[in-house]
């Protein structure tokens, strides 16, 4: 897909991955509409040129409130980043089941949501596409942040099937899957981080390439040992 020109309305834009992504989709000469809840960083990005909206995506209300206020804008790309880490480890205790909730919404129903009050906008594109930003941890879940890998595990699994309803549309469905990235939302993880630049990088690759998955960094080995043996991958992610 050639970028230029086209117009894309990224969620969770304004820190890690997704702002790394919106100044590489702006550098190929895209219109990056971009979503956060930090009014800072949303200034920040707006000072840095890009159109910056105001969205709480872990509820029905946000994502309805972010598809008004498009209205019928034309949109080539939906990309699909923002996602809410919760910690939800029962060895530390008793997991917030409201903060749970609010992932489960943002990470899963939001991209469902957004996906289908926009579909007919994409179709009338002459080429589209929706990126939906998984993890690696959807192919095989770490203990300690199980409610993040069963969204993402369902997100993955909602972007095989959508990939197969739209195989005869103008409409190309991309998933990534990036490895342990070193933002904000992985402060607290001791494995070896990617840069978000170079994981944005992969995904704008993907994009431009018109691949279906991009495997991203240690995301890519993890696929091989999944494909070897599930239990192995499983036994050894579980250990995080």
């Amino acid at each position: 897909m050639d970028l230029s020109g086209k117009t894309v309305l990224l969620t969770g834009g304004t820190a890690g991955i997704g702002r790394e992504i919106a100044r590489q989709l702006k550098a190929k000469g895209a219109t990056v509409v971009l979503t956060g809840r930090n009014p800072e960083r949303l200034a920040a990005m707006r000072d840095d040129g890009f159109e910056a909206i105001s969205a709480d995506l872990s509820n029905a209300a946000g994502v309805d409130a972010l598809l008004v206020e498009w209205g019928s804008r034309e949109v080539d790309i939906l990309l699909n980043n923002a996602g809410q880490l919760v910690d939800h480890d029962f060895r530390k205790g008793t997991p917030d089941a409201d903060a749970a909730d609010d992932a489960i919404y943002a990470n899963l129903s939001a991209p469902i949501r957004l996906t289908t009050g926009l579909i007919n906008q994409l179709k009338a594109r002459p080429e589209a596409a929706i990126v939906n930003v998984t993890s690696g941890l959807a192919i095989a879940p770490a203990a300690r942040t199980p409610v993040y890998c069963a969204t993402k595990a369902g997100l993955r699994s909602y972007t095989l099937a959508l990939r197969k309803q739209l195989a005869d549309t103008n409409i190309h469905v991309i998933e990534a899957l990036p490895p342990v990235v070193d933002t904000q939302m992985n402060d607290d993880n001791p494995m070896k981080k990617m840069p978000p630049e170079e994981c944005a990088r992969q995904i704008v690759d993907a994009l431009e390439s018109n691949r279906d998955e991009a495997n991203i960094g240690m995301t890519k080995v993890l696929r091989l040992v999944d494909s070897i043996s599930p239990a192995l991958a499983r036994r050894i992610m579980l250990r995080f």
